[in-house]
């Protein structure tokens, strides 16, 4: 069994599904559909990476010292890094009993607007190098694409919502896009 593979992704399902939601202060209401079809896919994109990882992928003996996976684990905890921190200055933007937008900073804010989907797409990036699988990789360029977009939605919406949005901040990878 491929220990370090279930680990990270039921680590990123527990934390995008099922811890994340409870950690959200004020906010709009997700819609209920929006939310149980969010919470199935997880669930089942879950399931997916992990039964294959524990029941199909066979990994050669020095795998753990593979470049691949050692790059790969040094992406996925990265992206972790940068997903988690980001994750906190979002939900800690605001104080208790405020309302309206701010523009977030610090750690990959100041580079990007959409810090917390560049550190997404980085740990899936990571994790389908380490686990180094076909679908791993399928839900890293899934993942790549939808969050990309949705960074540079952001981005577009940020600057025209605030004037002295710094211009010099790219929507996803900084110093380029």
């Amino acid at each position: 069994m491929n220990v370090y593979p279930i680990a990270c992704t039921s680590s990123m399902i527990g934390g995008k599904a099922l811890i994340y939601p409870f950690l959200i202060r004020g906010g709009k209401p997700t819609p209920f559909v929006s939310f149980a079809l969010a919470f199935v896919f997880c669930i089942y994109n879950g399931y997916m990476q992990i039964r294959y990882l524990s029941h199909y992928a066979v990994y050669p003996a020095h795998w753990f010292t593979h470049p691949c996976f050692i790059t790969g684990s040094v992406l996925w905890f990265t992206g972790w890094l940068v997903n988690v921190h980001s994750d906190h200055i979002l939900r800690n933007l605001r104080q208790p009993g405020e309302s309206g937008y701010k523009i977030p900073t610090g750690g990959m804010f100041e580079y990007v607007s959409g810090a917390n989907f560049l550190g997404e797409i980085t740990e899936w990036v990571g994790f389908a190098l380490a686990g180094h699988s076909v679908h791993s990789a399928a839900f890293a360029v899934f993942t790549a694409v939808v969050l990309a977009s949705r960074a540079v939605a952001h981005h577009k919406w940020y600057l025209a919502k605030f004037e002295n949005y710094p211009k010099q901040r790219k929507a996803l990878i900084p110093f380029l896009f």
